[in-house]
């Protein structure tokens, strides 16, 4: 049996008397899309931005492929990519200059920038908004550049905090379309949502509450 692209044992995270996370285990296996269903301030950010490095755990321990995600933060992070809940690009740059910027940071070789980009854009029908500038575009639009931007280094998990949330039923529509063909190319998505409706588009679900795991 292969290993669990995310293992959590006994996570916790506490903010002084503020018990965020509380003691989750659970395992996630590649290809799966896992829906974190919970409530606003269940605790479902702040575990996804343990598994990104971001904060450090209070106790217990979380591994992506096999490494510890706070003590190999930096090997863990090519790992994946992250779709933050607000919207956390460059609004002064187009999305073409975006797309180059993440794919630099992320060390992509120069003579793959321009095929992942190209395809990237065509998979998400930005290819003629690719001079037009982040900050003008549509709520719906700027969550599909910023998947081309967590995409743009072609990693095996993908992280998204609410991914959908205040757009509408068109763009949301869309980027599930887009997560099930992400999937069925072999890619792990992670995504918090508190609709019933997307967990119930997730081949397997969590149900947190007040930081605690109830079910899996």
């Amino acid at each position: 049996m292969s290993e669990p692209i995310i293992a959590l044992n006994n996570l916790s995270k506490s903010f002084g008397n503020v018990h965020a996370v509380r003691n989750v285990s659970l395992t996630i296996d590649a290809g799966t899309i896992f829906g974190f269903l919970g409530a606003n301030g269940a605790g479902k950010t702040t575990t996804m931005r343990i598994l990104c490095g971001l904060t450090r755990p209070t106790s217990g321990s979380a591994t992506i492929a096999g490494l510890n995600v706070w003590k190999d933060r930096h090997r863990v992070r090519t790992k994946f990519g992250y779709v933050a809940q607000r919207f956390s690009l460059y609004p002064d740059l187009t999305v073409e200059e975006n797309l180059r910027f993440f794919g630099g940071a992320c060390r992509v070789p120069a003579d793959e920038v321009n095929k992942r980009m190209a395809r990237l854009l065509g998979l998400t029908d930005l290819e003629q908004k690719k001079d037009t500038a982040a900050g003008s575009l549509s709520g719906g639009m700027r969550q599909l550049l910023a998947l081309d931007c967590a995409l743009i280094h072609d990693p095996p998990l993908l992280f998204l905090d609410e991914p959908t949330a205040g757009l509408d039923p068109v763009h949301r529509q869309q980027i599930w379309n887009l997560l099930y063909e992400l999937s069925n190319q072999g890619k792990t998505i992670f995504v918090t949502t508190h609709y019933m409706d997307e967990a119930e588009r997730c081949t397997e679900v969590g149900f947190l509450e007040s930081g605690q795991l109830l079910a899996k």
